[in-house]
């Protein structure tokens, strides 16, 4: 049995078989060995997840085994889905041997991509995509590929403490959606795309892929700043012949548009919490769900990288980590309240955190299968 496992039988394994997150590595104090080593788990059934990438945040953290920037892929058949492009994404779906990998074209096997939010850590390789994803199959996907993700904020997030206001960054269009960020990736690659297109006869940008902002109810998106976590029901956005895809905002502020996502197939239910801390929208999102893909952190690593007495920065950072992401000892009653068969751990903050400590944590509260997620693990359904 995996050490991902817990070795109980449950209930429902029975039935169902800166940000302050970010400018240091989300190490844990001592050494990288402190992940402990195991071969990716692999599952043989149709429609399954793969975990790409389990890392949190946005530091270059060494982890032994290496936790690759977040990401993830739902697999149903011969194509598959992303949610989130995090650093190393390209290599870990060759890893994972997504697509035509054989002959170097994993995206060919890509049918669309989902952002749950806009932070450099869950995009940094969309780009990569995007761009180098011409030479790497996504000539051969479905195309064009539809790239969903939060609209628009609306407006600047507060500043948070005492500290004056900054310069705004790109003042004309200070908080873009994703179908601006989509735009402009390609404006930045616009050189590469047109010598390729007029040297090579490679397809333009708009023949291969399109980004689309997700469109929530009006009433969920007046007030960013005062309420940037309304209760809400979930929202269907997107269905093609494999998926049906819904979502619903969740508890990152003050990044907000926040998404979480649920994918119901003909085998099963998928849910992706995105990052977030508890939140009663996700626990709707998720009823029912076969598998809970959870983001999670370890507070008392907070409470140790930012020790009593704190300055207002430091308290500021302290604050957003443990109000914006979600405890390990929480994640299992929020698994619980869903009714979900197996709860998946993944974006570990810190990266480095022995598995036996997030695995008797998360058990707290939980009766289903719990798997403390490495990256290429498979878990089927």
């Amino acid at each position: 049995m995996s050490p991902s496992e817990n070795p109980a039988l449950s209930r429902r394994a029975m039935l169902g078989g800166f940000t302050a997150a970010g400018a240091l590595p989300l190490l844990a104090p001592g050494t990288a060995a402190a992940v402990a080593k195991r071969a990716p788990l692999q599952a043989n059934t149709r429609t399954k997840a793969v975990l790409l990438g389990t890392n949190g945040g946005p530091g270059w953290g060494l982890t032994d085994p290496p936790r690759m920037g977040i990401s993830s892929a739902l697999v149903v058949g011969d194509r598959y889905y992303l949610i989130d492009a995090g650093e190393g994404v390209g290599f870990r779906l060759m890893e994972a041997r997504l697509g035509n990998w054989e002959a170097r074209a994993a995206l060919s096997g890509l049918r669309a991509i989902f952002l749950t939010h806009l932070h450099s850590d869950h995009i940094s390789d969309l780009s990569n995509i995007l761009s180098l994803g011409l030479y790497n199959g996504l000539s051969a996907a479905d195309r064009p590929v539809p790239i969903w993700g939060p609209g628009n904020r609306g407006e600047l997030p507060p500043v948070a403490g005492d500290r004056p206001e900054p310069p705004v960054v790109s003042p004309q269009s200070p908080t873009p959606g994703t179908k601006e960020t989509v735009e402009s990736i390609v404006r930045t690659f616009a050189t590469d795309f047109n010598d390729r297109a007029r040297d090579g006869g490679t397809p333009v940008p708009q023949q291969l892929f399109a980004g689309h902002d997700i469109l929530l109810p009006e009433q969920y998106l007046a007030d960013p700043n005062g309420t940037p976590h309304p209760r809400m029901s979930p929202v269907p956005f997107y269905e093609d012949d494999r998926v049906k895809a819904s979502t619903t905002l969740v508890q990152h502020a003050p990044v907000f548009p926040a998404l979480a996502f649920r994918f119901e197939t003909e085998d099963g239910v998928v849910v992706f919490s995105g990052d977030t801390g508890p939140s009663k929208n996700l626990v709707e999102l998720a009823q029912g769900a076969n598998l809970l893909v959870h983001e999670v952190i370890a507070e008392e690593w907070a409470a140790e990288r930012y020790p009593e007495p704190r300055s207002p920065e430091a308290e500021a950072a302290y604050q957003h980590l443990i109000q914006s992401h979600t405890a390990v000892e929480e994640v299992g009653a929020i698994a619980e309240k869903a009714d979900v068969s197996t709860l998946v751990l993944s974006h570990f903050v810190p990266g480095d955190w022995p598995v036996g400590k997030w695995q008797r944590a998360a058990r707290r509260g939980f009766s289903g299968k719990l798997v403390i997620g490495a990256d290429l693990d498979e878990i089927g359904i």
